[in-house]
């Protein structure tokens, strides 16, 4: 199951992440799972999962803030030492990277929820099936269904 991810492009400056979280709060969007990374000392790189996609991507397009919607795919893994690389394995000998990936807190007690973009994301979601690691859809997330 793909998730679509909003990833926003922000000046390395006081009050940008400002900016774009009080943006989304003005137009009912919660944030459902979210990381930010410089990309260079100038800018960053904001990827959220949001629970209205299309109001999220207007809102953000009306201040003339650059950004993408991505594919991503969650899962959920045991919450012990090795859960991590035991999915990654699954990947060794396939022609999948993963090209990032990050936590999400608040998962349920004992499980930990990653979020993944691969570089062949239905290649990666046909090995996760296969192997019976657990997907996490829109309705996990509480996101409207609209986005994918």
């Amino acid at each position: 199951m793909k998730l679509k991810q909003l990833s926003i492009f922000l000046e390395n400056a006081p009050g940008r992440l400002y900016e774009v979280t009080k943006t989304f709060g003005d137009h009912g969007i919660n944030l459902r799972a979210h990381c930010i990374c410089d990309s260079s000392h100038d800018f960053g790189v904001l990827r959220v999962l949001v629970s209205d996609l299309d109001t999220a991507r207007s809102a953000i397009m009306e201040r003339y803030i650059p950004a993408r919607v991505d594919d991503v795919v969650a899962i959920e893994i045991e919450d012990t030492p090795g859960s991590l690389s035991k999915v990654l394995e699954l990947f060794l000998g396939t022609r999948v990277n993963v090209e990032y990936m990050y936590a999400v807190a608040g998962a349920t007690f004992g499980k930990a929820v990653m979020i993944f973009r691969f570089s062949d994301i239905d290649l990666a979601i046909d090995i996760l099936n296969k192997n019976g690691v657990p997907l996490l859809d829109a309705a996990a997330f509480g996101i409207v269904d609209a986005q994918g």
